[in-house]
């Protein structure tokens, strides 16, 4: 007669296959991460009731035709960054109102140019909609 073995539940766990997918979901979020970089990055206030308060920042003006203001002051072109290295741009938030006949290849330009000064924090500053249908 033959000797029958009992075979109970198994009490280790096999993660050799649960490690397997963790390594092959990593490569797939190596791989992907850089394409999902890009674009511009601004920070663009939160809709809210209030508005948000822009005393603490620095205003930086695109008037119509293109004419550039630091604060209340019109800047030449040319004397844009030294404006805003004389205002402390770097070190504050910065936030920038557009006439809506500025192209807008323009606006990006001067975000650009906004960026290589040292601007960390940047805002759009829009007009209410609430205020339009009046």
């Amino acid at each position: 007669m033959r000797l029958q073995q009992h075979r109970g539940p198994m009490s280790e766990i096999n993660v050799t296959p649960l490690v397997d997918v963790v390594l092959v979901l990593l490569i797939i979020f190596m791989v992907t991460a850089p394409f999902l970089q890009g674009g511009l990055e601004v920070d663009l206030p939160k809709v809210a009731t209030s508005g948000m308060d822009v005393r603490e920042g620095l205003i930086v003006s695109v008037r119509r035709g293109g004419t550039l203001a630091v604060g209340e002051r019109t800047v030449p072109e040319g004397q844009f960054e030294d404006a805003l290295k004389r205002a402390n741009a770097a070190n504050r938030p910065v936030y920038l109102k557009a006439d809506q006949s500025v192209p807008y290849g323009e606006i990006v330009q001067l975000i650009a140019r906004l960026r290589r000064a040292g601007v960390a924090q940047l805002g759009l500053v829009t007009q209410p909609a609430e205020a339009e249908k009046r």
